[in-house]
């Protein structure tokens, strides 16, 4: 990862990179009078930045456009960072210095977080040909940041980074088994402590859904509880986070049948990555918010004994399932991991899932679908952190015209709703599950992509973590004793 500090002056690098606007003073920045007359021409010419690249030593100026909303003022200067940073390694740049000529620090926070977000490389199997970035080090000069305001960024771009190589990790190496075993490192590194339920308890727990999809696996599933309860919690009852932990998906017997569907399935278990590059930053902020986790994991396989469509299964709750598509798995598992949820009476459950093909068709990966039971005002807490991090969230409609369509003619419901609206009618399933404020969020588009998106970068994104960091900041300074 990108080493980011906080120094004085920008004396510390060669290479030099001013956030400035089209309407700055140029003069304040003592340039060399060729480069403030050609800066200037640019500013008028409202030239996105200016550049000057030698042997040894580099200016970039950023032009910032601030006359848009906050947060799609900070997106653009990400944007800006992550093309400047391969640029920079594409010179082989080892180390560059920022600063600012703008009054609102938030952009210089916002160049560093696209530079570092920009900085994750997923090299673990190369052997041949390693090629790592060689700009290791950004310092940021500022006299109105904080080394805490530093240390935050830092943390929170390293969970996301745990989320991601979590995402990219294969099916060889990680088996619900080995995600439990990476759960427990991430708690022991954080200060969040980790239960696995291995398939003796979750059979006693009667987690049908779990069960059922790990029939046709050669591996064993976990069910993992993640729990974050600081001394001086701001809440009393938990925010709930659960991820769906399929760590590889063929569909099941309900093979999937397009072609190179199955080439990204190792990134089925997003949620879970989610959840626990969510609970690593959050216990290392120590933020004061109680927090609970839960990860239901398996593979979903067409093995001997694996469940078939047609099969009627019994989920934790009670509830009697129909299964009409094995490949309609995260749901099954999702199931019995929010009944379980409700031992806890939390005061809200969101969970993260790459639920349903239809939620990326709706709306690609630009922004991530949710839907569900809890208030407006959580609704719109939430669509604010997706702003500020440029998560973005859509809403769809929940009504319940929508519930008949998972009803089932043989047990209570079926696991398939039919062909319109499926990432409603997947929510509709799961709804079944809870008896208290509920959020869902389908991530299928925005997990995993597989082409390059600037600071995202290309496969696994860890998208959930920034948001829900931001999210759990706002609730943690609330007084909020529920």
């Amino acid at each position: 990862m990108l080493k980011i500090t906080l120094v004085k002056d920008t004396n510390v690098s060669k290479h030099q990179i001013i956030l400035a606007s089209h309407k700055s003073n140029i003069a304040s920045l003592y340039l060399p009078k060729a480069d403030e007359a050609a800066v200037k021409v640019a500013q008028k010419e409202k030239a996105a930045q200016f550049q000057r690249t030698e042997a040894e030593k580099s200016l970039t100026i950023l032009f910032i456009d601030e006359s848009k909303e906050a947060h799609v003022v900070a997106e653009n200067v990400r944007l800006a960072a992550s093309g400047l940073v391969k640029f920079l390694n594409g010179q082989k740049t080892k180390d560059a210095v920022v600063s600012s000529v703008l009054e609102s620090s938030a952009v210089l926070l916002a160049f560093a977080e696209g530079a570092a977000m920009s900085s994750y490389q997923f090299l673990k199997y190369k052997t041949l040909e390693k090629k790592a970035n060689t700009l290791t080090s950004l310092a940021i000069a500022s006299k109105s940041l904080t080394t805490t305001d530093v240390a935050r960024l830092a943390t929170v771009v390293e969970a996301n980074f745990l989320a991601r190589d979590l995402v990219n990790e294969p099916l060889s190496y990680l088996t619900a088994v080995q995600l439990s075993k990476e759960i427990q490192k991430a708690g022991k590194n954080a200060g969040f402590s980790v239960t696995v339920f291995d398939k003796k308890k979750i059979t006693a727990l009667k987690m049908g859904g779990l069960l059922a999809v790990n029939k046709g696996s050669i591996d064993p599933p976990t069910f993992t509880v993640l729990e974050y309860k600081p001394a001086k919690a701001k809440n009393k009852q938990p925010l709930v986070l659960v991820g769906k932990g399929v760590v590889y998906d063929t569909g099941g017997l309900s093979l999937k049948p397009t072609a190179n569907s199955m080439d990204m399935m190792k990134c089925d278990m997003g949620g879970a990555a989610t959840v626990v590059g969510a609970m690593t930053a959050i216990a290392k902020l120590k933020l004061p918010y109680y927090i609970v986790g839960l990860i239901p994991a398996t593979d979903n396989r067409p093995g001997q004994e694996a469940y078939v469509p047609g099969d009627v299964v019994q989920m934790m709750n009670g509830i009697n399932v129909e299964v009409l598509n094995t490949d309609a798995e995260g749901r099954m598992i999702l199931g019995d991991a929010l009944a379980y949820a409700s031992k806890y009476k939390p005061s809200l459950v969101l969970d993260f899932a790459t639920l349903t093909g239809a939620a990326k068709a709706a709306i690609g990966s630009y922004g991530t679908i949710f839907m569900g039971t809890a208030d407006t005002t959580t609704k719109q807490q939430l669509l604010a952190s997706g702003n500020n991090v440029f998560e973005r969230l859509v809403e769809f409609p929940f009504w319940d015209d929508y519930k008949k369509l998972v009803k089932s003619e043989v047990a209570d419901i079926k696991n398939v709703g039919g062909s319109e609206a499926g990432m409603i009618t997947a929510g509709k399933f799961l709804e079944y599950f809870t008896n208290y404020p509920w959020l869902h969020f389908d991530i299928a588009g925005t997990a995993y992509l597989m082409s390059e998106d600037s600071y995202r970068g290309r496969y696994g994104t860890g998208v959930g973590v920034r948001m829900l960091v931001d999210f759990v900041t706002q609730l943690s300074t609330t007084d909020n004793k529920k």
